[in-house]
């Protein structure tokens, strides 16, 4: 059991942590155009970034995948300015179930990116061989699923909070939120060591 909570708490840490802050605005991003009324929905779209982030590290884990880290840590302030001008151009469109789909696609694809990012420390962080590290990484998958929710009803109450108490539209929270995710994430990517190859 002791086991369990140590991989757990590392899937928690590894959404809840402050100096790793990425995560936490796709999360934003993701979540900013709905409300309380639209949970099943959230839920079905965090679960799939989960899938792909736990698919990531399980190829990763097998050495069927291998991407340079910078590579990765370029990519991912991308996934996340995609979704934020995903918003900026649907806000106050009534088209969030139609486009459901692809929404879903794009997450599970963006969960593979940011898991991704994390495969080689968590590599390091597994002793044995590939078979060894399944259970710990499902124990990890539960502690990013549960900190996910956590985040993403933290965003919905202060959505709720601002759009009754201080009388925002939706589509103005989500075009302010939007683009302040656009303007942390735009200089990311600016400041990527990719371009300096």
């Amino acid at each position: 059991m002791s086991e369990f909570w140590l991989y757990f708490n590392i899937g928690l840490k590894h959404v809840l942590n402050i100096s790793a802050y990425d995560h936490v605005l796709f999360l934003i991003a993701l979540t900013v155009p709905y409300a309380f009324k639209d949970w099943r929905r959230l839920l079905l779209l965090i679960s799939l970034f989960t899938l792909g982030h736990t698919l990531a590290l399980v190829l990763s884990v097998f050495g069927v995948v291998y991407i340079k880290a910078n590579l990765i840590e370029f990519i991912i302030p991308i996934t996340i300015l995609i979704v934020a001008l995903f918003n900026l151009f649907t806000a106050g469109k009534n088209n969030k179930g139609e486009g459901i789909s692809l929404l879903a696609f794009v997450t599970l694809f963006f969960g593979i990116i940011h898991g991704l990012g994390f495969s080689n420390y968590f590599k390091t962080i597994l002793p044995g061989n590939a078979t060894d590290k399944l259970l710990p990484l499902s124990e990890f998958a539960l502690g990013i699923e549960t900190a996910q929710i956590i985040v993403v009803f933290v965003i919905l109450i202060i959505s709720y909070i601002v759009q009754t108490v201080f009388r925002f539209s939706k589509r103005d929270w989500t075009l302010v939120m939007s683009a302040f995710i656009i303007g942390v994430v735009i200089p990311l990517i600016i400041q990527s060591p990719v371009w300096s190859r």
